[in-house]
């Protein structure tokens, strides 16, 4: 993790993306799943951007749209200052030299048909990048970089274990030198040992190559480790975005602190509060007004249902989207039916 620049590399401003539910024997639309809603962050060179929620909250079609896998209905992200959405065919292209993605399951992201040479091979075919051989002397090159044998080159992606294959597609992705990465629960399904080999792994890729990475996890003691920064989903929205060290120490959004809650603690005579959040997400096809985790929160009030809070900025940097954050961190607000 390395210091900022002045100048961010990558902008999102009010990003949404609502997908169309269809229905009928002449199917047409009844309704929109509100996958993403108004989503605003800054990326800069060297740093790492956290982006933690619950399942279902919006954080892969976040990642996905920013590589253009998926349109936005609206909003904008901005990559050094260029308008992804307005992107045509080429410039798209282009763009997917500097953006790459590392997705959760190593296995269906690689083409089980292909060796692992010729698909470590396929970035510089597609650009046009060097000769047969000089290809095959890169494909060598990033296979040892990620800690992987060259001899790797001709066997198949079922031949490697989960961490294996995971590090094929960490070359992949770094194949090409990008200056964003966005990994999408990239360590989720790998064994907690192998987890921490594949962070590593990555933060030393960082460093080396000055890597802006979006890390997008549910395990908040991962983001801890690797992030800068740090922003909260909810049901399609970001709720906090804060230094990752504050919103550890003293989380502001009701949920953040549910979320903090829930990390398991390796000091047996820790004795933290739990916050449990009762009842499930609610559906994002038809999601509550106001503020959407007024459902679940303990300190909802008649305010929370009609108004929808804004991103108030937080002493000492970042902002929290709740009306009465201020009340609850000085105990002011008592929660419903204590």
């Amino acid at each position: 993790m390395t210091e900022s620049r002045n100048a961010p590399l990558l902008e999102v401003r009010g990003l949404t993306k609502h997908f169309p539910v269809r229905a009928g024997v002449i199917p047409r639309t009844v309704g929109h799943v509100h996958a993403v809603d108004g989503v605003s962050f800054t990326l800069h060179q060297g740093e790492t951007l956290g982006l933690v929620g619950e399942s279902g909250c919006g954080k892969s079609t976040v990642g996905k749209t920013l590589l253009r896998l998926e349109k936005p209905t609206h909003g904008t992200v901005l990559f050094q200052g260029r308008d992804i959405s307005a992107m045509r065919f080429r410039e798209l292209r282009e763009l997917r030299r500097d953006v790459q993605i590392i997705f959760q399951d190593p296995f269906e992201s690689l083409n089980a048909r292909h060796t692992v040479g010729k698909i470590l091979s396929e970035p510089f075919v597609i650009h046009r990048i060097g000769t047969t051989q000089e290809r095959k002397e890169r494909v060598a090159e990033l296979l040892e970089r990620v800690g992987i044998d060259r001899s790797a080159a001709s066997r198949f992606p079922h031949e490697f274990s989960g961490g294996q294959r995971q590090r094929i597609g960490i070359a992949r992705a770094i194949a090409l030198r990008p200056k964003l990465i966005v990994c999408d629960e990239a360590v989720s399904a790998l064994d907690v040992s192998v987890q921490s080999q594949v962070i590593n792994l990555l933060l030393d890729l960082q460093r080396e190559m000055h890597l802006a990475l979006l890390f997008i996890a549910h395990d908040l003691a991962v983001v801890k480790h690797v992030s800068d920064q740090i922003a909260v989903m909810y049901l399609g929205k970001v709720v906090e975005t804060r230094n990752s060290e504050d919103v550890y120490s003293s989380p502001k959004h009701p949920y953040t602190r549910a979320l903090i809650s829930a990390i398991p603690r390796p000091d047996p005579l820790h004795k933290g509060e739990r916050v449990i959040l009762e009842g499930d997400v609610p559906s994002p096809i038809n999601p509550p007004s106001g503020c959407r985790f007024r459902t679940r929160c303990q300190f909802a009030q008649a305010k929370c249902e009609g108004e929808t809070p804004p991103l108030e900025e937080v002493t000492g940097g970042g902002s929290v989207a709740c009306h009465f954050w201020k009340e609850i961190e000085n105990s002011q607000l008592k929660s419903v039916g204590a």
